[in-house]
């Protein structure tokens, strides 16, 4: 299983929450959003230049900032 930031996946990539940086602030930010640890999310795509970062949880559609992004490390689901 390979370990990587939001920021770095591939459209259409899943993988599962493994780690988020930022304290419990970022964490309970990203929980009342629906996006928790050990949940399985796919990205759906991101912009050039530090742009947002559109994630899928469930059925939910989320559009996060490059830096909120890049603290939230993905488990990759094998092939």
């Amino acid at each position: 299983m390979r370990k990587v930031n939001l920021t770095k996946m591939k459209t259409g990539e899943k993988g599962i929450i493994a780690h988020i940086d930022g304290g419990t602030v970022l964490e309970k930010r990203l929980a009342v959003m629906g996006v928790r640890m050990e949940k399985t999310i796919t990205k759906l795509s991101s912009f050039v230049m530090k742009g947002p970062v559109a994630i899928k949880s469930g059925r939910t559609v989320i559009a996060l900032g490059h830096g909120m992004a890049a603290k939230i490390w993905i488990n990759l689901s094998e092939k």
